[in-house]
C-alpha cells in the first residue's frame, strides 16, 4: 500500500510542476471571467493537500505497524499457547500414561493378590474340609490286660494250664466318622488274646506255638440314622442282646457276660440292625433292637440258606432297668452241603434281665434258656446227639464305695445240657475291688472260681471238668461231655485285671 501512495504523489507533483503549453497566441480575458490563480498559490495547495495525504498515509502506516503488532503479539501469543498447550497435553499425556502405568501395576498386583488369595482359600477350603472331617471322626481303642495266677485241677489233679502270666485277652482299635447327622460310617479290629489257643490256655502240647490268635474285623457297618426311633446297620454290628447286657455290670475287662462266656450268644455278627427309642423321656425310657443276621458270629462270615433274628426290647423307669429278648435260626449252618442226610433243627433263645441302680448300688439278676443251640446240624448216620436244652441265672452287684473306688460280685450257674446230661452243672463266682484313677482307666484286684461237676464244659477260660469227655459236631462251638466221664474240674484265678480305653 505505500508503493501506491508514493506513486500517486510523484505523478501528482509533476502535474503540478509541469509549465503549460504555449498557445498560438495570447487572447485577451474574456469580459467579466475571473482571472487564474497564480502557480505559486497552485504548488502550496498541492503540498497542502499532499501534506495532507501524508498525514493520511503516516497515520495509516501507523494503524498498518500497530496491526503488524498485534499480528506478532497473536502469533507470539499463539505459539506460546501452543507451547503451553503442548506441553500441558504432554505432561497430561504423561500424567494419563503413568496413571495408566500404575493402574496396570496395581491391576497385576491384585491379579497376583487375587490368585494368592484364591490359592489361600483353596488352601483353607482343604483345611476346613480336614478339620471337618477330623471334627466329624473318632478314633477309639480298649485294651483288657491281666497279670495273674491260674489254678486248674481236672478231676481232681493239676491240670498243665495252672501258673503265672501276663495276657492280653482283648485289644479293640475303631474308627468312627460321621458323614452327616444322617449317615455313618465304624470298622473296629479285634485282637484275641497273645497267651494260646483260648484265654487263658497254653497251646496243646506238640501244636505250633503262635503268638496270638489273630485279628479280625469286629464291626464293619454303615449306619443311617433316619429317626430317634430308626437306625440302621448293614454290616457286621453289636447283637441286640450281649451287649446290653455288658452294658449294665461294666466289668466285661474281667470276665464275659454269662451267654458269651458259655458260648450261647455273640457280641457281634454280620447283618442288617435295627434300634431306636420309642420312648425317651426324664425319668423313663424304651428302645429296641432288631437284628437280620448270618447266626455264625462276625469271626465267620457265611453265605447261607435262611438268616437269623435276634431282638431285644429295654426299657428304664428311674432307678429300673430291665430287658427281655430272644433268638431264633440255624446259626449259620445250614449251607449249601452235597448230602441230604443232614437234618437241620432250629436253634432257639429266649433272654431277660432285671435290675435297679442309684448312685450307691447296682443290683441285677440275668435269665436265659436255650434250646438246640449246639444241636443245628445233625447227621442221623454219624451223630445221634438227640435234642437238648440249656438255661442258667447270673446274678451281679457293684457298690460305689468312694468316687474312685467300686466293689462288685458276680455268681453264674448253669447247666448247658439239661435233657442229655441233666447232672452236668457250670458254677462261677467273681469278686474284685476296683480302682479308677481316671476316666479311661480301670484297674482290679479280682478273684475268680468255676467249678463243673458231672463232666465237661467249654467256657470261655478254656475246657473245665473231664476234658476227654468234650465232642462236638462241625457246628457246635460248646463241647458236650460224654456218660461216661463223670469227673469234676475247678478253675481259679487271682490277680489284676486293667482296662485302658480312649
Amino acid at each position: 500500500m505505500k508503493l501506491q501512495h508514493c506513486v500517486a504523489l510523484t505523478a501528482l507533483a509533476v502535474t503540478l510542476a509541469s509549465p503549460a503549453p504555449a498557445q498560438a497566441g495570447r487572447q485577451a480575458p474574456a469580459k467579466g471571467a475571473t482571472p487564474a490563480p497564480s502557480l505559486a498559490r497552485q504548488l502550496q495547495a498541492a503540498q497542502r493537500q499532499l501534506a495532507s495525504m501524508q498525514a493520511q498515509i503516516d497515520a495509516l502506516n501507523s494503524k498498518l505497524a500497530a496491526l503488524d503488532e498485534r499480528k506478532a503479539q497473536t502469533q507470539t501469543t499463539l505459539a506460546e499457547a501452543n507451547s503451553a498447550a503442548t506441553a500441558k497435553a504432554q505432561d497430561t499425556a504423561t500424567k494419563a500414561l503413568a496413571t495408566a502405568q500404575a493402574a496396570q501395576s496395581s491391576a497385576q498386583a491384585a491379579q497376583a493378590d487375587v490368585a494368592k488369595t484364591a490359592k489361600s482359600l483353596e488352601k483353607a477350603e482343604k483345611t476346613a474340609a480336614a478339620v471337618q472331617w477330623a471334627a466329624g471322626t473318632t478314633i477309639s481303642g480298649r485294651l483288657y490286660l491281666n497279670a495273674s495266677t491260674i489254678t486248674q485241677h481236672t478231676a481232681g489233679g493239676p491240670n498243665a494250664n495252672s501258673g503265672t502270666g501276663v495276657n492280653l485277652k482283648r485289644a479293640y482299635l475303631g474308627v468312627d466318622h460321621r458323614f452327616s447327622p444322617v449317615f455313618a460310617a465304624n470298622v473296629t479290629l479285634d485282637a484275641s488274646n497273645v497267651m494260646g489257643q483260648t484265654n487263658n490256655q497254653n497251646p496243646v502240647a506238640g501244636t505250633t506255638n503262635i503268638v496270638g490268635k489273630g485279628v479280625y474285623l469286629k464291626k464293619a457297618y454303615g449306619e443311617a440314622k433316619l429317626d430317634p426311633r430308626l437306625t440302621i446297620r448293614l454290616g457286621a454290628a453289636d447283637t441286640p442282646w450281649v451287649p446290653y447286657a455288658e452294658g449294665t455290670t461294666n466289668h466285661r475287662h474281667i470276665e464275659l457276660e454269662m451267654i458269651d462266656r458259655l458260648g450261647y450268644g455273640t457280641s457281634a455278627d454280620w447283618g442288617v440292625h435295627a434300634m431306636g427309642d420309642l420312648y425317651k423321656g426324664k425319668d423313663a425310657s424304651l428302645s429296641y433292637a432288631l437284628s437280620a443276621i448270618n447266626g455264625a458270629g462276625y469271626r465267620q462270615l457265611r453265605v447261607t440258606k435262611t438268616v437269623d433274628f435276634e431282638g431285644r426290647l429295654s426299657g428304664q423307669y428311674k432307678g429300673l432297668y430291665g430287658a427281655i429278648g430272644g433268638y431264633i435260626g440255624k446259626r449259620g449252618a445250614n449251607t449249601q452241603i452235597l448230602t441230604t442226610a443232614t437234618t437241620f433243627r432250629t436253634a432257639k433263645r429266649f433272654d431277660a434281665l432285671l435290675g435297679y441302680k442309684n448312685e450307691r448300688v447296682n443290683l441285677g439278676v440275668e435269665y436265659f434258656y436255650a434250646k438246640d443251640w449246639n444241636d443245628v446240624a445233625v447227621n442221623p448216620a454219624t451223630n445221634a446227639l438227640s435234642q437238648d436244652s440249656a438255661h442258667g441265672w447270673s446274678f451281679y452287684g457293684t457298690a460305689n464305695l468312694a468316687p474312685k473306688w467300686t466293689a462288685f460280685a458276680r455268681y453264674d450257674v448253669a447247666k448247658t445240657n439239661a435233657i442229655t446230661d441233666p447232672d452236668l452243672k457250670d458254677h462261677f463266682l467273681m469278686a474284685a475291688l476296683q480302682f479308677s484313677p481316671v476316666k479311661i482307666v480301670d484297674i482290679a484286684l479280682a478273684y475268680k472260681r468255676e467249678t463243673v461237676n458231672g463232666g465237661a464244659i467249654a467256657t470261655a477260660n478254656g475246657v473245665i471238668g473231664c476234658a476227654t469227655a468234650a465232642t462236638a459236631n462241625s457246628f457246635d462251638t460248646v463241647a458236650h461231655a460224654s456218660a461216661t466221664c463223670k469227673g469234676n474240674g475247678t478253675y481259679d484265678e487271682f490277680g489284676i485285671f486293667a482296662q485302658l480305653r480312649f
